[in-house]
């Protein structure tokens, strides 16, 4: 017999351990579920690539205080 789980009230499964173990997945990890030809596939959820994470690190930090930074808002709105 294949592993099986029993809906909760709340539409909560319990994965079985077998399956955990056969996709890599442990406590708090996202899962998706994908319909295929009329198949219903579980999978460890794919994160999104951020499309901004190759410029990480690409400049070097203006400031290194919040004090830098209220001076420079200062002088752009020309306050003393």
């Amino acid at each position: 017999m294949p592993p099986s789980s029993t809906l909760s009230s709340k539409g909560q499964i319990t994965v079985p351990l077998e399956i955990r173990r056969r996709l890599g997945l442990k406590e708090g990890d996202r899962v998706e579920f994908l319909v295929d030809d009329g198949r219903t596939i579980l999978r460890p959820a794919r994160s999104a690539n951020n499309p901004f994470e190759k410029y990480i690190g690409a400049a070097a930090p203006a400031f290194r205080s919040k004090r830098e930074i209220n001076a420079w808002v200062r002088d752009l709105r020309d306050e003393e």
